[in-house]
């Protein structure tokens, strides 16, 4: 896209375009070009300083130089009626004797008789929607369903593959209680067992003691 040209410098683009998406940032960048052969210095300004971070928003320009500006959208959480946007950017520039990184106040005041040009450009906010990204924007919402479906797999998978862990430490824990159960049940039986055929030993022992002896 064509730059504003000025006396002192060249703007472009000459507007700033936004790709609008809720929630999310979005950035343009800017080329701020020096032609002259003196140092110039700029100054970038907005009707919504809120809403835009820009850096950096003011510098000096070396002779013949360029500066690379970057404007971001901060995240909306609402689309402007019919995504029109009445912000507007302005871009002051000055001729200043030398490069200096903290320029005074009065640097661009027009009342001490400094030659100050101003750039406006306009911003445009670009929807995923638009007639001109229809396709574009059909893709990226069938790459976000299957992205959704994908995550949802994954979750009820990763749930079954909990509960099935659940189920199989809780089968674990019965069986180790059914075996100590058996084992006592066992042990139980076998002494009692082991008991009856002493007692039983016993009493037959003393029957025979007990018993008189047989006359020849």
């Amino acid at each position: 896209m064509t730059g504003a040209d000025n006396q002192l410098i060249s703007v472009s683009p000459d507007e700033l375009k936004f790709q609008f998406e809720l929630g999310r940032q979005s950035f343009c960048d800017l080329i701020v070009s020096n032609a002259r052969n003196q140092y110039v210095a700029f100054k970038v300004k907005t009707t919504s300083p809120k809403k835009y971070f820009v850096r950096p928003n003011t510098g000096v320009i070396r002779p013949g130089d360029s500066c690379f500006i970057r404007v971001t959208l901060q995240a909306q959480r609402e689309y402007p009626p019919d995504m029109q946007c009445k912000d507007k950017f302005l871009l002051q520039s000055t001729i200043v004797d030398s490069y200096i990184d903290d320029l005074p106040p009065d640097t661009f005041n027009k009342e001490s008789g400094r030659l100050v040009e101003e750039c406006k450009l306009r911003v445009v906010y670009v929807s995923q929607s638009s007639p001109g990204n229809s396709e574009d924007g059909f893709r990226q919402v069938t790459d976000a369903n299957s992205t959704q479906m994908l995550e949802r797999i994954r979750e009820e998978r990763d749930a079954a593959m909990r509960q099935t862990q659940q189920l199989q430490q809780e089968l674990d824990v019965l069986k180790r209680r059914r075996n100590r159960k058996n084992g006592v049940g066992f042990s139980l039986k076998f002494t009692l067992l082991v008991g009856f055929i002493g007692l039983m030993v016993g009493i037959l022992f003393q029957l025979l003691l007990s018993s008189p002896p047989s006359e020849e």
